[in-house]
């Protein structure tokens, strides 16, 4: 699988170490996972095996970087009345995600029935986002897209890579905010959400039946640039959230100098040259010059 986030960011802010560019450059930056035909994340790749297109046309990658970078992360849990007979499981396969943070990486974790809480504050503290995992409480009906947004204004004004981590087995039955709008501003905010769905079994109050997760679920990953996972049994929850914790800690960053800020939505698209690699990217960003201040270099 790849994934990929873009963002019109100063050179200074996309690296640790960034190479020397002239006074005032600016880069759209894109993380990008690879994965081969069998799915294995793909180390040790070059910047000329990766092509980039704006609005179709082809650009020069001008900033190319293998090294591990931190994240922020909100981690969304749904634990609505679907959920009762598996939220236990679903905790436990948290835990995988979040013992696997880096200790650069900063994390909150938060839950949405039919109210939205989110922990106290961004911690690299493992054993403490674990505990507030556990503490999640229970509810009836489903905000994920309040959810979704509520995590983004908790992302706001953090420098760096964000993401959004959001797991839930329905549909949204009792959100305000819409899927458009979590899209629009993801895009705009530059956020970065995966997205894990899983059919869930449980009792409505007269019968077993069978949930499906939200279809908006994978739209918002694609156009974020995180992956979706769509999951069948309840033992691929803790490897699913293990795989997206490895695909954070192993993407490349690649980059190019805009030649059109004009304010506008252009789409983008990644390629790889080499065969039996799958590019999966981010699909627009915002040409936006006033997104950002460049310093002087």
């Amino acid at each position: 699988m790849v994934a990929v986030a873009a963002s019109i960011v100063t050179v200074s802010a996309i690296a640790q170490q960034p190479p020397t560019f002239k006074s005032g450059t600016q880069v759209v930056s894109l993380f990008v996972t690879v994965a081969d035909a069998q799915k294995r994340l793909v180390p040790d790749l070059t910047k000329d095996d990766f092509e980039v297109f704006d609005n179709e046309k082809p650009q020069t990658i001008t900033y190319f970087d293998n090294s591990v970078h931190p994240i922020t992360v909100v981690v969304m849990l749904d634990t609505s009345g679907s959920m009762t007979l598996t939220i236990d499981l679903l905790k436990k396969a948290a835990e995988q995600f979040l013992i696997r943070l880096l200790p650069d990486d900063k994390a909150k974790v938060g839950a949405f029935n039919d109210k939205v809480q989110i922990s106290a504050h961004f911690t690299n503290n493992r054993d403490e986002l674990v505990g507030a995992a556990k503490d999640l409480d229970y509810g009836n009906g489903t905000r994920l897209w309040d959810a979704v947004g509520m995590s983004l204004d908790e992302l706001k004004g953090i420098e760096g890579r964000r993401v959004v981590l959001v797991f839930t087995d329905g549909d949204d039955t009792e959100s305000k905010t819409s899927l458009g709008t979590v899209i629009d501003r993801a895009r705009a905010e530059e956020v970065m959400i995966y997205a894990i769905g899983l059919e869930s079994n449980y009792f409505n109050g007269q019968r077993m039946v069978r949930s499906k997760p939200d279809r908006g679920l994978r739209k918002i990953a694609d156009e974020t640039g995180g992956g979706y996972f769509e999951l069948e049994k309840t033992a691929d929850l803790a490897p699913t959230f293990t795989r997206v914790a490895q695909e954070l800690h192993s993407q490349y960053v690649i980059g190019f100098t805009p030649t059109q800020l004009d304010g506008r939505v252009h789409k983008l698209a990644v390629k790889m040259k080499q065969a039996g690699m799958t590019p999966r990217a981010r699909r627009s960003y915002v040409a936006a010059a006033d997104k950002i201040t460049v310093s002087a270099r």
